[in-house]
């Protein structure tokens, strides 16, 4: 077999769901409805706590950055996947497929950092009130966000160029929706198991490291709600925890399912199902779960309708 080396000119192709072509066309209205949900879902979130002074604390920012987090995430993704369920035989540069990986875990890497950050500043709000704007104050809140992105971005380079430096032969057939590490590396002719060693420990220390952190946070939390005399109190930090462990356990959940589990264990359709539950759903579901469960969020954006219908009307 020729050998073809990467280039400029090396193509992948997208196989996405060809096995059933009978259900792409219902595939690709539903995932577009999803994509603009979640565009607008994530915006309107960026943009009230933007406009919103009273919103410029940390808790608040942290969000506006998780919802950047979740919007650059979809695009990066869903876009993509509506040329393939859409085109008889999708096609993608190497560039862009090389493109496409590194946002896919730059995005993911960051997000589950800043869950574990949230979760430290939820932690730092109930166990540590009278502290709190000292312990989490603006520039505690810049270091953590600088963490949680630069963090995500060293691991994501050097995961994505070890990827993309192997050799890929003839066959370039991925059975997939998007440029995701495993079915992309399936069409390497070299020795991939150093780097799947990588990978894997990787995963844990990106993802298991930070809900580690999110568990035992939440372990002080509960245990410093219990000791609460007013029951007022209780529902107070409950109702502020809510929507943090919700976002927390779908995305953790539907991440550790898809990245944690024996290669051979599902089915190629099966893995391209799973993935759809992190890339589509979570993007899709915090801005409902952050707007809806959050008393601050509903006043904001009524008080911003307000001002809009006040200049429409003056």
């Amino acid at each position: 077999m020729r050998r073809q080396n990467h280039s400029s000119a090396f193509e992948f192709v997208l196989l996405g769901f060809s096995s059933y072509p009978e259900f792409q066309g219902q595939m690709f209205g539903a995932f577009l409805v999803i994509y603009l949900v979640t565009l607008m879902g994530n915006t309107l979130i960026i943009t009230i706590i933007f406009l919103d002074q009273s919103l410029h604390i940390p808790m608040y920012l942290f969000l506006q950055n998780l919802s950047l987090v979740d919007l650059c995430f979809s695009t990066v993704i869903t876009p993509e996947m509506l040329v393939v369920l859409n085109t008889e035989k999708a096609t993608i540069s190497f560039g862009g497929c090389f493109a496409q990986m590194y946002f896919i875990l730059l995005f993911g890497g960051t997000e589950c950092f800043l869950l574990g950050a949230m979760a430290y500043d939820r932690f730092a709000a109930i166990c540590h009130p009278l502290s709190y704007p000292v312990i989490m104050n603006i520039r505690v809140f810049v270091k953590l966000a600088m963490f949680s992105w630069i963090s995500g971005t060293m691991m994501t380079t050097l995961q994505t160029t070890w990827v993309f430096s192997f050799p890929y032969c003839g066959h370039r057939e991925i059975d997939h929706l998007f440029c995701e590490t495993s079915p992309v590396l399936e069409l390497a002719c070299a020795d991939t198991f150093l780097f799947e060693v990588y990978a894997f420990t990787g995963t844990i220390l990106i993802v298991v490291v930070p809900f580690l952190l999110i568990l035992l946070s939440y372990t002080r939390i509960l245990f410093a709600i219990l000791k609460m005399p007013s029951t007022t109190g209780i529902q107070k930090a409950f109702s502020t925890c809510a929507s943090h462990l919700t976002s927390v356990t779908l995305f953790y959940g539907t991440a550790s399912v898809t990245y944690l589990q024996p290669k051979s264990r599902y089915s190629p359709d099966t893995k391209k199902l799973m993935s759809l539950a992190y890339t589509l759903l979570t993007p899709l579901l915090n801005p409902l779960i952050y707007s809806l469960r959050n008393k601050e969020m509903k006043r904001a954006v009524v008080k911003l309708w307000r001002r809009k219908v006040a200049l429409h009307t003056a």
